[in-house]
């Protein structure tokens, strides 16, 4: 569901418990401080800004900042997919800024984890979007981070069952992954493996590209070289696809594609082929309700637990 409405109360809230904060005595730590003009100050940490799915995370979390006009955001990404260190630097900056909340997509769930904790001890606010951080990590360090994201298993399972009519009962598949270590890489990862199974598919092959367009172009094209009978590929997200496509059509193969993301670098493939479906996400809308829920947490509301967002199938025919 979408979370939309923020009251002017949330921020007076929030100012009011900037000021108290910065009036303790005895505090052991630096308290989060308000951004320009006395706003809270919220950093958005994204993955790779290579990426246009987070390139439109970051456009549509910006403008409905705009529209909102009741805090400042300080937004962010790395270089890579797999830029792990780099993440955790711009949460340290954030630390190091007094923000008073961090709304977070990790690219690894389980190597953020050390830093969410270090925030949160820190009297910041934190929200998990899109990448689940490993529950029971945080729940061993004693942190509860609301987590705002889609259920990436059904996804992937639903693009999947494109690719399974598609092909039919033995057809024969590979699986494109991303980073190990990310939660929604696993999740998608079995949810292809559910369609395979309900439907009978044969799996060939099942290999990390680590999200990334060149090394899903080496990975894809070695299984095509080792496998020259694949009829269908499952991405995992957009731009592996776009590795795979430019090898199915340097070798003129007949093979099919379904994927993860609809970002518009995919939607040319969409149209003409060979892309089935590609499944929407609404990474913009994430990370608004993310934002959202970040200052209702500041306005001292209680949010815990899995806020599902919305995701979509897209084919040529939607």
């Amino acid at each position: 569901m979408r979370i939309r409405t923020v009251l002017a109360a949330t921020f007076a809230t929030v100012t009011a418990a900037a000021a108290l904060a910065a009036c303790g005595q005895e505090q052991t730590t630096s308290a989060p401080t308000p951004g320009a003009g006395g706003k809270p100050a919220v950093c958005l940490i994204m993955k790779s800004l290579a990426n246009e799915y987070f390139q439109q995370m970051q456009t549509g979390a910006k403008a409905h900042v705009d529209q909102l006009g009741t805090l400042e955001l300080r937004a962010a990404g790395i270089q890579n997919e797999t830029d792990v260190d780099g993440q955790i630097a711009l949460v340290d900056k954030c630390i190091t800024q007094q923000v008073q909340a961090i709304v977070i997509a990790p690219a690894d769930s389980k190597a953020l984890v050390q830093s969410v904790v270090k925030a949160s001890k820190a009297g910041i606010k934190v929200v998990n979007i899109d990448v689940a951080l490993d529950p029971d990590a945080l729940k061993s360090a004693g942190v509860d981070v609301p987590l705002v994201g889609p259920d990436n298993r059904a996804g992937a399972a639903q693009v999947g069952d494109v690719l399974a009519k598609s092909v039919g009962a033995g057809g024969k598949v590979v699986i494109l992954e991303g980073n190990p270590g990310a939660d929604n890489a696993l999740q998608r990862k079995n949810g292809f493996n559910d369609t395979i199974a309900a439907a009978q598919l044969s799996l060939l092959d099942s290999k990390t590209a680590h999200w990334e367009t060149d090394e899903a172009y080496t990975v894809f094209g070695n299984m095509l070289t080792s496998h020259p009978d694949i009829q269908g590929v499952m991405a995992s997200n957009d731009s592996m696809a776009l590795g795979a496509i430019k090898v199915i059509q340097e070798r003129k193969a007949a093979v099919k594609v379904v994927t993860i993301d609809n970002i518009p670098a995919i939607k040319p493939y969409l149209q003409g082929g060979p892309v089935l479906a590609t499944l929407d996400q609404f990474g913009s809308e994430q990370a608004a309700d993310g934002i959202d829920v970040a200052m209702k947490l500041l306005g001292g509301q209680t949010v815990t637990g899995w806020q599902k967002t919305r995701m979509t199938v897209v084919t040529a025919g939607s």
